[in-house]
């Protein structure tokens, strides 16, 4: 059950993979293949160093959907499906590292039920 929770998180680090391997980076989307990974191990900093992970990768999807928007405009094509596609992605990562929160979670990572995570 706790992998049905985590696919949000391994979907997002894919997908910010699949973003840096599109720019030509092939060692960020090695490192996103690894942080996938380390749901496996059952430490309490697996969720922090994601969240962070999470946090930044939202900052890069939101920095990558204005660097777009403005690249559409000044040529004078639509904008909006990409706002809506890249918008609806970097949701979904700032989403992700909420699963963290669940119950079910915070006992698998040894998480103390009034720590903030």
């Amino acid at each position: 059950m706790n992998a049905l929770r985590l696919t949000p998180v391994i979907l997002s680090l894919l997908l910010l993979g699949a973003h840096f391997f599109r720019t030509g980076q092939l060692l960020l989307p090695v490192l996103f293949v690894l942080l996938a990974l380390t749901l496996f191990v059952r430490h309490r900093w697996v969720p922090r160093i994601l969240q962070l992970v999470l946090v930044l990768g939202t900052l890069e999807w939101l920095w990558t959907l204005y660097t777009l928007i403005l690249i559409r405009m000044a040529h004078g094509q639509p904008w909006t499906r990409l706002a809506i596609i890249l918008g609806a992605i970097a949701l979904l990562t700032a989403l992700s590292g909420l699963v963290f929160r669940t119950r079910a979670l915070k006992a698998r990572y040894k998480s103390s039920a009034g720590a903030m995570i």
